[in-house]
């Protein structure tokens, strides 16, 4: 018995080894995991510690590096290779979980972490060529001794702090998931790009339009999704003459019904990813000085999107906020310029469909003869399983994403290809870097040449007092309508060919009413003679913007902090008084009275506490189904949906209409009908949702807010938070979407800025710089930017210095 006991005790340990020392399931090795010495109780010591010395392997000079009471770094070094060395160095210290871990979901190596679950999205990761665009674009960069240089430096100083770590010091992130940090490569870098570049431009209805072509014809498509939207106030005003011969582009092709049916919109960025930015003239501010302003609207997440950072040497003195992972300033200013950036949602994504002859799909049909493809061999590691084996092609017209499904009535497969501009080899980083540096708007400009992709709106005022926005990228030479449905990838038809040359890009400077302005709508009028696309955000925002600019005079940084919070609503405005006078009020109960008055009265801002805010967007949404879905639902989906202004326009003018009729129904519903349905769904589901008309119906609490943790750890983020805007509103603010930073820059003879992110500094949760901005962020308050000249004779008591050494 007692040998049985010993034999017992033993195997119990081993059992209890094995069980506390690896993963059961999604649950980390807890022996690991707790362990006091090692385990996450260590990420919890000496937090936020500022050495005064800290010996750094492979610095070439002496860095300097003073600490804010924000935990922002502000860098100097002697030359161009320490202070992109100390840029990596630093920000991996702060955010090296997220860093890593963003570039896992961009090369589509998730699997690698979290297991089998996420093969197939890294089977389309794959597909969709971000690895394989971020592969051709470092080889190009690597072409340039400049960006080489950087590039390398900064992954060598992310290395060097990779080699500090020690079980006990890994982020919190690698001990949950029981995994550890790889060496970080220029290639990482690239990918991050790429990344960003999909986040946005990766959102496309082409499928849709085409199936909704096919199904409902073209005068439906004509009507319904114009290229021009109702009241569109865009960004380089109508006005504006050019003054170029334009490029003539080849004849559109004729309208083609794709075999290859599929549900594309899985994985597709935020719709209202995007951003507003403007800048006025000293004309307008109250100092004489031109401001600049911008607010990148994109997914909330904690860490940060962000990592803010000041970078000084011999040669340059820039700040702003870096994406962790890159190198160098992304939004930001120096001493002479600041400038912004905006979504240019410029259409630079086609998709094709492609005939292939047989299932290996190793050849396809071009210009009536089977073309060898591409053959793209990718193993995707699986955690804990055998590796996965995809193979896909890749076409004169891209990779292709989507296969296997269909075939032809000659029996030969179909699949779609994805062409996108950011598949194409280019130098983002050698423009960010000019930018960085840049002394005036025309320096400015020539930087703007090599950023290809993705394409934004820049903005950017200059110490001399001029002020400008551009429309820039590497942008297709389209006939009209071309890329507003999927095309046959069977000859030259709809093939990109050109481009529209940067000089003849839509821009414009120090116009006469004093400002300019950015929202993500169309970037031009009709008298620009090239069709850049159609899908561009509605008029409401970049309109709302152009007026309170417009009225404004004397300007200083409150009045432009009160424009980023602006909550005022122009969609309701427009179309709720109408709506309301379309009720039936007969049969509405007490409490539902209440709710029309509160409607009636409200002031169309959209603030935290309005409960009538909350109310009409969900009544707007509902109204949107009644009209729509019925029709649009096709191949068992609901298609892309015309946009608000479209709808509005319809309600407002046209009474009688057939889509008003659910088709689905034997009753015939006309406009009133709906309208009085779709408010009593909207009470009943929320009554549901929230109870008695009160409180809780308020907008800060039935939507609010959730900045939630990049992997959703419950605890890690931060949700219910009290907060107004929405979409179409300049405060963009949604459930898990909004402004990822707010920035105010003055360009005097020394500039002057405020800004703030949601979040923090740190990666680390249990840092008191994780999340400390939230709370300012969702109350619309900034923080004054220290631009610091040197690093010595520091005289607020706030700022800390810390010396790194090199030493071998």
């Amino acid at each position: 018995m007692r040998i049985f006991k010993t034999i017992l005790a033993f195997v119990t340990l081993i059992v209890l080894f094995q069980v506390l020392n690896n993963n059961q399931g999604s649950i980390p090795p807890l022996g690991k995991f707790m362990n006091p010495f090692a385990g996450f109780w260590q990420n919890g010591e000496k937090l936020d510690e500022i050495e005064e010395v800290l010996d750094v392997r492979g610095l070439r000079d002496a860095v300097k590096v003073v600490w804010d009471e924000r935990h922002v770094p502000h860098v100097f070094a002697e030359n161009t290779y320490d202070i992109y060395f100390a840029q990596g160095f630093l920000t991996a210290r702060d955010r090296l979980w997220q860093m890593e871990f963003q570039t896992h979901v961009a090369a589509g190596r998730v699997s690698e972490i979290i297991g089998s679950k996420a093969v197939n999205f890294d089977k389309t990761q794959r597909r969709r060529g971000l690895l394989l665009a971020a592969e051709q674009t470092i080889n190009f960069m690597n072409e340039n001794p400049e960006t080489h240089l950087i590039l390398q430096a900064y992954a060598n100083g992310v290395n060097t702090w990779i080699e500090t770590l020690t079980p006990a010091t890994l982020p919190l992130e690698y001990k949950l998931l029981n995994y550890e940090p790889e060496v970080w490569s220029t290639l990482k870098t690239a990918l991050l790009l790429k990344y960003m570049a999909w986040d946005l431009t990766g959102r496309n209805s082409e499928m849709d339009l085409s199936i909704i072509q096919t199904a409902l014809g073209q005068a439906f498509v004509d009507e319904f999704y114009p290229d021009d939207t109702p009241r569109m106030d865009p960004v380089i005003p109508s006005a504006k003459p050019w003054r170029f011969d334009p490029m003539i582009p080849e004849e559109s092709p004729e309208p083609f019904e794709p075999q290859f049916v599929k549900a594309m919109r899985d994985g597709e960025p935020d719709e209202d990813n995007g951003s507003n930015n403007w800048a006025v003239s000293g004309k307008k501010t109250a100092s004489g000085f031109p401001i600049i302003a911008n607010d990148p609207h994109l997914g909330l997440k904690l860490p940060s999107i962000w990592y803010e950072i000041q970078l000084h040497t011999p040669d340059m003195n820039v700040y702003g906020v870096s994406m962790p992972g890159a190198p160098a300033v992304i939004i930001g200013f120096n001493e002479n310029i600041g400038w912004g950036l905006t979504n240019a949602a410029s259409d630079v994504m086609d998709w094709f469909e492609i005939e292939f002859k047989d299932i290996s799909y190793s050849e396809y049909l071009y210009m009536d003869e089977w073309v060898q493809a591409d053959l793209r061999v990718e193993e995707i590691v699986v955690r804990g399983e055998a590796s996965v084996m995809d193979t896909f092609a890749v076409t004169r017209f891209g990779p292709l994403v989507h296969f296997g499904e269909h075939r032809l009535e000659n029996g030969h497969p179909v699949g779609l290809a994805m062409r996108w501009t950011a598949h194409d080899q280019s130098n983002e980083m050698i423009a960010i870097l000019g930018i960085n540096q840049a002394s005036d708007v025309e320096t400015f400009y020539t930087s703007l040449e090599s950023f290809e992709a993705p394409g934004q709106n820049f903005v950017v005022a200059a110490r001399d007092g001029d002020i400008a926005i551009r429309h820039n990228g590497k942008f297709p030479l389209r006939g009209q309508d071309q890329g507003k449905f999927v095309r046959a990838g069977r000859d030259t038809t709809g093939e990109w060919t050109a481009w529209i040359p940067p000089e003849q890009l839509p821009v414009i400077q120090n116009p006469w009413r004093g400002f300019v302005s950015s929202a993500n709508q169309n970037p031009v009028g009709k008298n620009y003679p090239y069709y850049m696309g159609w899908e561009y955000d509605d008029y409401e925002r970049g309109s709302r913007i152009n007026q309170r600019l417009a009225k404004l005079n004397d300007i200083d940084f409150a009045d432009m902090q009160e424009l980023h919070m602006d909550n005022f609503n122009k969609q309701a405005a427009l179309i709720l008084p109408f709506l309301l006078k379309q009720l039936d009020l007969t049969p509405l109960s007490d409490e539902s009275r209440t709710i029309v008055e509160d409607l009636k009265s409200w002031n169309f801002v959209s603030d935290p506490q309005e409960k009538a805010a909350w109310v009409y967007k969900q009544w707007w949404l509902h109204l949107e189904q009644a009209i729509w879905n019925d029709e649009l639902t096709l191949y068992g989906e609901v298609r892309e949906i015309p946009t608000r202004s479209v709808t509005a326009r319809l309600l407002l003018k046209n009474k009688n209409l057939k889509y008003y009729d659910n088709i689905n129904t034997p009753d015939v519903e006309d406009r009133t009908t709906i309208i009085n349905q779709a408010f009593n769904t909207t009470l009943a589901e929320l009554t549901q949702a929230l109870g008695a008309y009160g409180e809780s119906w308020e907008l800060g609490k039935a939507r609010g807010t959730d900045i939630n943790h990049l992997l959703s750890v419950k605890g890690l983020g931060r949700t219910g938070l009290y907060t107004g805007g929405g979409q179409g509103i300049v405060n963009a603010t949604k459930k898990d979407h909004g402004p990822s930073w707010r920035m105010l820059v003055e360009l005097g003879d020394y500039p002057r800025a405020k800004g703030i992110f949601p979040g923090g500094q740190s990666g680390n949760p249990g840092s008191k710089f994780y999340d400390n901005a939230v709370n300012n962020w969702v109350d619309g308050e900034y923080y004054d930017i220290h631009f610091i000249q040197t690093p010595d004779s520091l005289t607020n008591s706030n700022l800390r210095l810390t010396h790194l050494r090199n030493y071998q």
